[in-house]
């Protein structure tokens, strides 16, 4: 009985973990869309210069 809920934990864990890390992957992805829109539709600065895409 025993290795039978160990297993079963153990089924439970991986399964948990592979969730996260998919989900964890399409967080990024997203994020790099986001990042790739904001430094390509960056506003003009003056005198017709594009502004730096960092603010430090």
């Amino acid at each position: 009985m025993v290795p039978l809920i160990l297993v079963l934990l153990l089924i439970l864990l991986l399964f948990g973990a592979g969730f996260a890390v998919k989900a964890l992957w399409w967080i990024a992805v997203i994020v790099l869309v986001l990042w790739l829109i904001g430094f390509f539709a960056r506003p003009a600065a003056s005198g017709g210069r594009r502004s730096r895409w960092y603010r430090w």
